[in-house]
């Protein structure tokens, strides 16, 4: 990776979005936190943050990087959005308090652990079907196969047409990025997906007993407008499904290639839990979010101007050896608060016991079940603008 020095700011020529880089970030997050807590990005006008410190002041400071410019490459104060932003993702206060608020009361603890023993049925009931099985597409067989089937469950979606999530949410990331062949592709069927997403986000089309009805509730006691209501409908589709996904493929490839963290998790089913927090960190499916700035700013001597978009890597500060030691090691026994790929502070993810309660469910029923995990083939990735994860996976497995 090129930085240049010589100026009063490091620069750099790489593209983030470039098929090397997504195929192997570390290098370049490496040389970027290196070269300083701010890197000017050349290709893209941009400014970029890869240490923990600063990514995480920026996800904190919402008054001065805010989302509602959108939380991608484009800015939509200058360009318009492909879709209308999501009220609560590319959204600032007050509407984001007020949206938040409902979305928070509904995913609540104490809402989300009803959810758990179904979870934990579906999961014991797909891991039995696994484990006859010896040998599987972790990707397609499990980490996409479960969340598609217990979340919408839980939101009250109807099963049919659901094949139509992976591909709105594949939209979605990719549309955080450039207009690069990623997003191209992702666009390709743009309109029956979409179109498919916008008619399960209304009230008569939910479950009156599901997550998504619930957030119709919020408008009867006058909340939200009942058009706000399908919008929070839509982050639900948006954001619930891939992000679990890539992030349950990505354990299971650091438990193949790291088999004695799985025997350490088996003797261990307390590490259960914490086991998931060390993958996000090590293999964080999420990579990267932008923020516009409000004002000038001055981070580590340099001055961003106001109105500059910044990419906060936050897999970057994920493996920062100025935050974790040993970041480039995967050990099940690390506490693995404090990782960024949640976010932190008012637009930390809304969903994430969602996600935490799903693979608890999984993994606790693998561990019961499996004894090692081991690759039968070369994976593939499944490149995107913003997640990072597999394509296939194929794996066998050993019954305990």
């Amino acid at each position: 990776m090129s930085i240049d020095m010589t100026v009063d700011r490091p620069v750099s020529t790489i593209d983030p979005f470039s098929h090397g880089f997504l195929g192997d970030p570390y290098p370049h997050h490496e040389a970027m936190r290196e070269a300083g807590p701010v890197v000017w990005l050349e290709p893209y006008g941009i400014w970029a943050m890869a240490r923990h410190q600063e990514v995480r002041d920026a996800l904190t400071d919402w008054e001065t990087y805010c989302s509602g410019a959108g939380v991608g490459l484009s800015d939509f104060r200058k360009e318009p959005p492909w879709r209308p932003p999501s009220i609560i993702l590319e959204a600032d206060p007050p509407l984001h308090t007020r949206t938040r608020a409902v979305l928070t009361r509904i995913l609540s603890p104490a809402a989300i652990n009803v959810l758990r023993e179904t979870f934990a049925r579906e999961a014991d009931a797909l891991i039995d079907r696994l484990v006859e099985q010896r040998e599987f597409d972790g990707v397609a067989d499990l980490a996409e196969a479960y969340p598609l089937k217990v979340f919408p469950d839980a939101v009250g979606i109807s099963e049919q047409g659901r094949e139509n999530l992976m591909p709105y949410g594949t939209m979605v990331f990719n549309s955080f990025g450039p207009r690069n062949d990623l997003f191209d592709k992702a666009m390709a069927n743009a309109g029956p997906v979409r179109e498919w997403i916008m008619s399960k986000c209304s009230r008569a089309a939910l479950a009156p007993d599901g997550l998504g009805i619930k957030i119709f509730h919020a408008v009867d006691a006058g909340e939200l407008s009942e058009d706000e209501a399908g919008m929070l409908v839509r982050s639900f589709l948006s954001a619930g499904i891939d992000t679990t996904v890539y992030g349950l493929g990505n354990a299971l490839y650091c438990f193949a290639s790291n088999p004695e963290q799985w025997t350490v998790l088996r003797e261990n089913p307390n590490l259960v839990r914490g086991s998931f927090e060390e993958v996000l960190r090590f293999e964080s499916p999420v990579q990267t979010f932008f923020r516009t700035t409000t004002k000038p700013v001055d981070v580590g001597g340099v001055r961003i101007g106001d109105g500059e978009k910044v990419l906060l890597f936050l897999a970057a500060a994920n493996r920062d050896p100025r935050r974790w030691e040993r970041p480039d090691t995967f050990d099940v026994r690390r506490r693995a608060a404090g990782h960024m790929t949640f976010g932190t502070g008012i637009h930390g993810c809304v969903g994430q016991a969602v996600a935490r309660l799903e693979s608890e469910a999984i993994f606790g029923a693998l561990a019961k079940r499996v004894v090692s995990f081991e690759l039968t083939g070369q994976p593939e990735r499944r490149l995107n603008n913003t997640l990072r994860g597999f394509d296939t996976l194929p794996l066998r497995i050993k019954a305990a």
